[in-house]
């Protein structure tokens, strides 16, 4: 087994690193950090992510994706800042899943402009009462002659206030057995006049988390989506991926806080020596460079397992569930080598910890996690009967 990048892998890690330094940081060091980035700066950055092929990565180049192996994809979202990542996952998922059982009316319509990034998309499936279970929608969808009428409400969705379409998880009633029979439905705002309002959170303070209220929400039959597939199975081969790039997403924010507490270990001084020389710090640096590389390797196992079409229910499961633990651990820790300066803004690290709390919740709660990996293991299911 090669635990080492191609050199292909390595330009193309270098490049976003470069995209990162030269083009995102400025948009967002040159706006408040406790306040969303406005919409035409973020179609800005999604415009530019069009042009490197990220916002369709998981599509085939036939229908206007990249077709990026899932790993490397990983590489590429480990360098990305933590709101903007987080963005780019909604948006880029969204695509994948109105391409996946759509009509080729519809999605030949609709891609171009959200592959192009001159339109945000975001996926409305956790409400008030539902978030793992998809199965537990209340968001009613129903027909009524040429137009479907959307009712309900939509939580914690990232680009909610700054969507122009949401591709909503509907039940249209129930069947034989009284299960959800679940239902997509694409929402354009300038057709269905959808509501938004802005959820403040611990982290993320840059970006885009929001309520959608659908009240009597009507938009064209055309916008119903005739899924070819099981809905919960979509959702699920979909959030596995993501799970494995939010864990390389915690992978990132430790990283950036261990290279800060390195760093000041070799300039700082205490008893008359660097504290890089303490016993101590020494072994507070060595346990979340641990943390940063078993994070790091078990989330590329994941992405690779994915690549190569295999069953990774448990993997995704447990590299999501880990990572966001051990790099929360490792961003506190380097905290901690800074003193009374980690808990200052001037440094950093705090905005970097309270990003990675929310890392947390998202694609899984790691409570939903441990339940998965604990049902691969022994075949029983601890949350559904």
């Amino acid at each position: 087994m090669d635990f080492e990048l191609t050199q292909e892998q390595r330009m193309l890690q270098a490049s976003a690193r470069r995209m990162v330094a030269e083009f995102i940081e400025p948009i967002l060091k040159a706006h408040d950090p406790e306040k969303p980035i406005p919409k035409p700066e973020m179609l800005r950055i999604f415009q530019r992510f069009g042009e490197e092929g990220l916002t369709a990565p998981r599509l085939p180049v036939e229908d206007g994706g990249s077709g990026m192996k899932m790993f490397d994809y990983g590489i590429v979202f480990e360098q990305m800042p933590s709101m903007i990542g987080h963005a780019m996952l909604s948006h880029e998922v969204t695509v994948t899943r109105i391409r996946a059982g759509s009509s080729e009316e519809q999605w030949r319509r609709l891609l171009p402009d959200m592959i192009a990034g001159r339109r945000i998309g975001c996926t409305g499936s956790t409400e008030p009462d539902t978030g793992s279970d998809s199965r537990g929608v209340r968001t009613r969808m129903r027909i009524e002659g040429e137009e479907v009428v959307v009712d309900g409400r939509k939580m914690w969705i990232t680009n909610g206030d700054i969507s122009d379409l949401c591709l909503v998880t509907c039940s249209a009633g129930v069947d034989a057995n009284g299960r959800n029979q679940l239902q997509r439905v694409i929402v354009e705002r300038e057709v269905g006049r959808y509501e938004s309002r802005k959820i403040k959170c611990i982290g993320l303070k840059q970006g885009h988390m929001a309520e959608l209220l659908f009240d009597n929400c009507r938009v064209p039959k055309s916008g119903a989506v005739s899924d070819k597939t099981d809905m919960a199975r979509l959702l699920t081969v979909t959030w596995n991926a993501n799970r494995a790039l939010l864990g390389l997403m915690a992978v990132g924010m430790a990283q950036r806080a261990f290279d800060t507490a390195l760093a000041y270990a070799g300039i700082r001084q205490a008893f008359g020596k660097l504290i890089g020389g303490t016993q101590l710090v020494q072994e507070r640096l060595a346990d979340m460079a641990a943390a940063i590389e078993a994070s790091r390797l078990i989330c590329y196992k994941a992405l690779a397992a994915i690549d190569r079409g295999e069953r990774v229910n448990a993997l995704v499961a447990m590299a999501k569930r880990y990572a966001t633990n051990a790099c929360l651990d490792a961003i506190s820790w380097a905290m901690e080598v800074h003193g009374a300066m980690g808990l200052s803004e001037e440094v950093g690290l705090e905005e970097l910890y309270r990003d990675a709390r929310m890392l947390l919740v998202p694609d899984g709660t790691n409570q939903i996690l441990a339940l998965i990996v604990g049902r691969e293991l022994t075949g029983q299911d601890a949350f559904r009967r």
